[in-house]
């Protein structure tokens, strides 16, 4: 007995959902990634590479009718749309993608497409542009075993593989886990004594507090911050100088044990010196902006240096707040993500708007400008001083 591809495809377009376990198709978690491997190449977003004047990676490129031709996708109709006849066609000269290419589509990724049109194809933005979207918490078979909506997310895939959940670790584990999670560091004997003698809930809480509120917590937290903003105790290159930046390493480290809001947080690094009467720590919190390696190697030019370190800039708020590869775009429009050469240096002349001089000097302060940082412990003398030199003075 023979079987027609075509049929194959149509049975494997109906389990498609079972076999991926989501009750429908996601455009960036199951086609977007198909597209992108197979197709972007000669129908993304280089324009001189693109074919057919076809575009794959916007919402346009797919739905816009076209001057001689219908839409690339209609929705709701697999088997009106080009993009996939273009899939199963049998026409050498017709099928993508095409065999010079030596990419070829699996059974499984054309069916997936095929649903994803059935269900009228949903369109979405890079997961960095879209507002996020709180889930619905799924219901697992076995929910009495979840103590919380994570639990049953958790337990919702576990028996969507076939696994049951493991046995409760025992104490001495689980307050060696919960340590080094929150911490870093193993268990303090002292603080953990009260859960390990009487392991419950309560008393797990309590723990977790107790952790919460060590400053070692915020010094853990931080280092995965200081690694993406790139922090460092000397410039990066040439003789690579020491240069006081520690200030704001224990910014950070006092903003995430003081639970500082994320978009102060975040406003602060980006433009605390730009806000109303601009506190001390908002100043310093732009030091963000100022962990960009620097040099002052003699026979550089002055003028690459500030591009590179503009480069810098925009490469790092693309990784840490945008999540895209901004410094991708730096030489051509990006082959992947919805940003644009133009985009990019539009967003350099604004990070070029700074008092940073191309040259280090070799400085522990890089030539400024500077801030003086009291420390902690004097900060409070420090402003009363201040306060009464301005009421004496007028």
């Amino acid at each position: 007995m023979s079987v027609r591809p075509t049929s194959i495809l149509l049975f494997l377009a109906a389990a498609a959902p079972a076999i991926y376990g989501q009750p429908k198709i996601e455009f960036n978690r199951d086609i977007r990634p198909i597209l992108a491997e197979n197709c972007f190449a000669c129908h993304g977003p280089d324009p001189g590479a693109r074919k057919a004047d076809m575009r794959l990676d916007t919402e346009a490129g797919f739905f816009t009718q076209r001057e001689d031709a219908p839409p690339v996708v209609i929705k709701g109709k697999p088997e009106e749309s080009e993009l996939y006849q273009r899939l199963i066609t049998g026409d050498a000269d017709d099928i993508m993608p095409p065999p010079k290419s030596h990419k070829k589509l699996s059974p499984e990724q054309i069916a997936l497409i095929r649903t994803w049109i059935s269900e009228n194809a949903p369109w979405q933005a890079h997961w960095s542009l879209r507002s996020p979207v709180r889930p619905g918490v799924p219901t697992p078979k076995k929910a009495d075993w979840s103590r919380n909506a994570v639990d049953r997310f958790l337990l919702a895939k576990l028996e969507e593989k076939g696994l049951t959940p493991a046995p409760d670790a025992d104490p001495h584990v689980l307050v060696r886990r919960l340590a080094l999670d929150l911490t870093g560091l193993p268990p303090d004997p002292e603080i953990t004594s009260g859960f390990i003698a009487t392991p419950t809930e309560e008393n797990y809480l309590k723990l977790i507090d107790t952790l919460l509120t060590s400053p070692r917590y915020g010094e853990h937290r931080a280092r995965y911050w200081l690694d993406a903003a790139r922090y460092g105790d000397t410039h990066g290159l040439h003789f690579d100088n020491y240069r006081e930046m520690y200030p704001y390493r224990d910014w950070v480290v006092k903003s995430f044990n003081q639970n500082l809001p994320y978009d102060k947080f975040t406003i602060w690094q980006l433009a605390g010196d730009l806000l109303p009467e601009p506190s001390l720590d908002q100043l310093i919190a732009t030091g963000f902006q100022r962990c960009n390696i620097t040099t002052n190697e003699g026979g550089t030019i002055a003028e690459e240096n500030l591009a590179i370190y503009a480069a810098d800039r925009v490469q790092t708020f693309g990784w840490v707040y945008l999540g895209l590869t901004t410094n991708c775009a730096q030489c051509h429009d990006h082959k992947f993500d919805p940003f644009t050469t133009q985009d990019y240096y539009a967003m350099a002349a604004f990070f070029r708007n700074t008092t940073q001089g191309a040259l280090d000097g070799n400085a522990s302060d890089g030539r400024g400008p500077v801030i003086k940082v009291p420390f902690n412990e004097d900060r409070e003398k420090r402003e009363s001083l201040d306060k009464e030199i301005a009421e004496a003075q007028s």
